[in-house]
Order: structure tokens, then sequence, then C-alpha cells
């Protein structure tokens, strides 16, 4: 697995990948991270993450591969991939969604524990009534990818 960072609107933002697939994303600067893309789908990686926050991508396509997690978990993880585009769903409605209604605060542990956030949209999941709680990136950084993500759903909704 080699790291590399992206300069974006959030700061910087490091992404893993292991030569076949996105495995890993951490909001700030990884140690060993590289300031230039070593392969095929680092490259491709950076370049959905310079188009997401340009405005210009809603889906990522680059691939993702995750090696951890408990099986709730990653159906969780599933779940956050299916949240579409400028839209958000309450940690409750996650928990139904994967089958367990009483399950709201280990969804957020699962999406606290997300191991590629952005790409992973674990921003798209709030409160109950829409209230802003917990991210593992800052909530300040879960209101820019939420906004950028509003503003331009609006965009292509009016235009």
């Amino acid at each position: 697995m080699r790291w590399t960072v992206l300069d974006s609107p959030i700061g910087d933002f490091s992404v893993a990948t292991d030569g076949d697939a996105v495995c890993g994303a951490h909001f700030g600067r990884v140690a060993a991270a590289a300031d230039e893309p070593f392969d095929e789908v680092s490259d491709r990686a950076l370049a959905e993450l310079r188009a997401y926050f340009a405005g210009e991508l809603t889906a990522f396509t680059v691939p993702v591969s995750v090696r951890r997690g408990s099986e709730f978990e990653r159906a969780v993880w599933r779940e956050m991939t299916r949240i579409p585009y400028g839209e958000m769903l309450t940690y409750g409605e996650v928990a139904k969604a994967v089958g367990e209604p009483g399950a709201a605060r280990a969804v957020g542990l699962a999406c606290n524990r997300n191991p590629i956030p952005v790409i992973v949209p674990c921003h798209r999941i709030v409160g109950a009534g829409g209230k802003l709680v917990g991210f593992g990136g800052g909530l300040p950084r879960k209101v820019k990818l939420l906004e950028l993500e509003a503003r331009v759903a609006l965009q292509r909704a009016w235009s």
C-alpha cells in the first residue's frame, strides 16, 4: 500500500492504493505520502477527487478495496455508496437499510471507522432531523463537503 497526497479545498487528503484499487484515505497528510501519483490507480483516484472537488464529478468509479471491518461495518460502508450525491440519510435510516433498525449508534461507529472517506461518502450520513453530529474529518470538513454537493446538485437541477 502506497500513499499519495492531494491538496484539496478541505486541506491535504491522502489516498492509499495497492496497485489495483484505493484501499485507504485519510484527512491530512500521511507521513509516507508522495506528492505525485505513482501508479494508474492513484493517478485515477486523484483525478476523480480533483473533479469531485471542482463540482464536475458526482459518482466515483475508481475501484476500492476494503480488507477490514466487521460484517456490519462493511454493510454500512456499502450502504453509504448507495446514498445519492447531494442527499443525506440519518444514522437511523442507514441502520434500517442494513437490517438493524436499533443500531443507529453502531452506524455512527462504522462511519467513524470508514477507511475510505469522501469516496465512500460517510459525510452524507447525519443525525436525526438532519443534525450535523460527529465526523472523523471534523465538522467543518463535513459541512464543506455537504455544501459542495448541495450547490452542485442545485445547479444541475436548475440548468
